[in-house]
């Protein structure tokens, strides 16, 4: 079985959380090879700072597995892969871990060996467990109105932070689009006249998505009586966001995911979710309203439709449980 001592063997063991301390105590020559993987995720590839931190964290654990049992990344094979994962596995690593883990081992083999770093990819021969691809829960369209009424109803007395909140739950459930690109927008990339909004989405693709009145109320309200009090701080600092955090500074996505927890909090029944689960409602609702999915895969930024296709299982799965509540023969 494989050794469970730290990179160098010392029988001390690094924490999982702690990736940083693992990654500098990997060789030299693999640390180097790790800085320039993470140069290419991010300026060649264009990937968010969140999804070039899960890649690295992934392949740290494979370098240092590598490491600590006293092999050498040149040599990588597909024997030492598939022990890397049966350890995971033996540590209770889910099967949606496992994916993910195999997929990002599999990126990085192919472009060290495109790099010279590997004679031949051994990643390519690794298989495991699919994922277990499922949605979290989603609102019903009532509970949805009455999420966006409670934050209207918060924004009533003009404090700037109400105002900014519902602005956040309107565009958010408007637009689907993800929190990293909410908070990335800036007041420029929102078109009134046209009611459309700019997205800067994943690996730099620009898309545009349309909103509705209420939203376009909700912005409103937000750029004429909010934006400026809360801009004070700023000092110029993020003078273009449209969305900025009671210091004045551009919204940080875990203040709006809060936002959106204590909006969908207020509504009994309703499932708790963040930003993710409303961008999940507004995919479901917009099915369920007769849109097409090559049009909600446009709206979401969806790089495959099979991953739009994952929301008609609930929108066929709540037919079902209509069909057999209201349909005489349905038992």
């Amino acid at each position: 079985m494989p050794s469970t001592e730290g990179p160098h063997g010392t029988g001390k063991r690094v924490r999982k959380h702690d990736s940083r301390a693992a990654r500098a105590a990997l060789p030299e020559p693999v640390r180097k090879l790790i800085d320039d993987y993470e140069r290419h995720l991010s300026l060649e590839r264009g990937l968010s700072a969140h999804t070039v931190r899960a890649y690295l964290g992934d392949v740290v654990s494979l370098t240092g597995f590598v490491d600590a049992n006293g092999g050498r990344f040149s040599a990588l094979d597909i024997g030492t892969l598939r022990a890397w994962l049966a350890r995971q596995r033996e540590e209770g690593a889910s099967r949606t871990t496992l994916a993910r883990r195999a997929a990002a081992a599999r990126t990085f083999t192919a472009w060290a060996h495109r790099a010279g770093a590997l004679a031949t990819d051994p990643g390519g021969r690794l298989v495991a467990p699919r994922a277990h691809r499922k949605l979290p829960g989603v609102l019903r369209a009532e509970q949805a109105s009455e999420v966006m009424r409670f934050s209207a109803a918060g924004a009533e007395q003009r404090d700037p932070v109400a105002l900014r909140d519902s602005a956040i739950v309107e565009l958010l459930y408007a637009t689907g689009v993800r929190v990293s690109e909410l908070c990335g927008l800036d007041v420029g990339d929102v078109d009134f006249s046209r009611r459309v909004v700019l997205v800067l989405g994943k690996g730099g693709k620009e898309r545009v998505v349309p909103f509705g009145v209420p939203a376009e109320t909700a912005v409103r309200a937000w750029l004429d009586e909010g934006r400026e009090k809360l801009a004070v701080a700023a000092k110029g600092k993020a003078e273009a966001a449209l969305f900025l955090g009671a210091r004045g500074g551009r919204l940080d996505p875990r203040a709006a995911r809060r936002v959106v927890h204590d909006a969908v909090g207020s509504v009994p029944g309703a499932n708790d979710m963040g930003p993710h689960g409303l961008r999940h409602s507004a995919a479901t609702h917009l099915l369920e309203g007769g849109a097409d999915l090559r049009s909600v895969q446009e709206l979401l930024g969806h790089a495959t439709l099979a991953t739009t296709q994952l929301y008609t299982h609930v929108t066929v799965d709540r037919l079902k449980a209509i069909h057999d509540r209201a349909h005489p023969r349905a038992r």
